[in-house]
Formats: structure tokens, sequence, C-alpha cells
């Protein structure tokens, strides 16, 4: 594929355009591969929705907290995999099997979506998990930072196994950001012209 071929070897953070390997990895998800890769190279800047489950499984979350919890992942963790923006919500892809998992572990750690510890470890908004059975709409291989499709990479795929996190590492992402966004409320709670995001409703 010409497009992805030429596309830059950028980092994995905020990078919009995917490399040939992480192209390849991105069609491997589909029913028929090739005629993916044939889609790609005629028309390098059209999503495609794929299935999740067998390759990856995604999570997603409304853009500022998810934005929180990329974060977390790249300040305190171990990073992320590839990682899309797409009309409002952050997409975060996991290793599969996490979308099973990550609901109950996110309960038994009292963080569901309509509960909440104490104040002053704030509330991990709902977080939708797509596995087996789901699809989700995948940005272009190329997709410009500018680009008003309403879908784009925040960090691209760049490798043919990229490594994905587990619902484990996504439970503590979640819980890290929901007190960094108490955080934020709090420090700015003095200051009547600071942005405060709420993320404790429902977007």
């Amino acid at each position: 594929m010409s497009s992805a071929r030429n596309a830059p070897d950028t980092g994995r953070r905020d990078a919009c355009g995917a490399t040939a390997d992480g192209v390849a990895w991105l069609a491997s998800a589909a029913p028929f591969p090739r005629s993916t890769l044939a889609l790609w190279e005629e028309r390098p800047h059209a999503p495609v929705v794929l299935p999740c489950g067998p390759v990856f499984d995604v999570v997603s979350a409304p853009a500022v907290f998810g934005r929180l919890m990329l974060d977390r992942l790249w300040d305190e963790g171990p990073g992320s995999g590839p990682v899309a923006a797409f009309r409002g919500r952050m997409l975060l892809f996991a290793a599969p099997g996490t979308a099973r998992r990550l609901p109950s572990l996110l309960e038994w750690e009292e963080w569901s979506a309509d509960g909440r510890r104490d104040g002053r470890a704030g509330t991990v908004p709902p977080l939708l998990c797509h596995g087996k059975g789901d699809a989700v709409t995948v940005p272009a291989p190329l997709t410009p930072e500018a680009s008003g499709a309403g879908t784009r990479w925040v960090t691209a795929p760049d490798a043919r196994h990229p490594w994905l996190p587990g619902p484990e590492i996504l439970l503590w992402a979640a819980v890290r950001a929901a007190r960094a966004a108490v955080r934020i409320s709090i420090s700015h709670a003095s200051d009547p012209d600071a942005k405060v995001y709420d993320v404790s409703r429902r977007r």
C-alpha cells in the first residue's frame, strides 16, 4: 500500500498517520483483509468499520476523560496502544477480552458509572466497552489533524503486533484519571474564569 509506505515513522503519541505495519495490523481485523487493504490503497483517507474481538477490543471514553486516561498511561504507566478520536469520544484500543472484564473490574472497585467512593476520589464516567460481536469505526490510515470527518488518530498504529493494554491497566488509568479530574476542579475552584471539566455527568 503506497500511501502507508510513505507515511512517516513517527512516535506513538499524537501521530495522525499509521505506518505500513500498523495498516496491516488494522486490516487483519477485517473479515477480508485484502479487500480492506485494497480499499485503503485506493482511498487512504477512508475510515472503515472493523469488528472487535479477535484482534483488539476498544474502550470508548468521553473525550476529556479519555485524554486524562491517555496522559496517565503515558506519564505514569506503560504507555498505550493505538488511540483514535471519534465524535467526541476517545477510543482506546485494548487487548482482546478487555471489553468483557473491564466493566466487572470497575464494579468491583466501586467505580461504576453511577457510583463514587468519596468526594475526593472522583467518578469514572460511562466507559463503553466494545468486544466480540461489536464493531467500531476506525480512522483511515492517513488522517490529517484538521480532518472534518470526525475521526482521526491520536496515537496511530505503528506495528504489526502492537502492545495493547488489558483491563487491569485501563482500570488503573481510569482511577488515576478520575482523581486527576477532581484535582483540576479543586485547583481552579477559586478562579471564576477557569475552565473546569465535569466528568461526572453522562455525556
